[in-house]
């Protein structure tokens, strides 16, 4: 993966009874989206196994990093704007 790795993260979803939050990963032609709490790709264009096992390791560790993003978007103010992008991080 590049240098120029990006993370969004979705407001805390409700599905099934059960709290959800997508995390979508993107290097340049390359994009994957994510669910926490179970760790499970919904979509993946571009990264290899080893990437998506990578990309799963990160957020399973870093749950709680995650979990204080997603409590900070702010899902009728993303709207509102021009972009509408979710919060992004950088990821070293």
């Amino acid at each position: 993966m590049s240098e120029e790795l990006r993370m969004s993260v979705s407001s805390m979803t409700r599905t099934n009874d059960s709290k959800a939050v997508y995390i979508l990963f993107t290097d340049g032609e390359k994009s994957a989206e994510l669910t926490l709490p179970e760790c499970k790709v919904i979509s993946n264009k571009g990264f290899t196994d080893e990437e998506i096992a990578g990309l799963k390791y990160y957020i399973s560790s870093d749950q709680e990093t995650i979990y204080a993003m997603a409590k900070k978007v702010n899902p009728v103010k993303a709207m509102m704007k021009d972009t509408g992008t979710p919060k992004e991080a950088r990821l070293i």
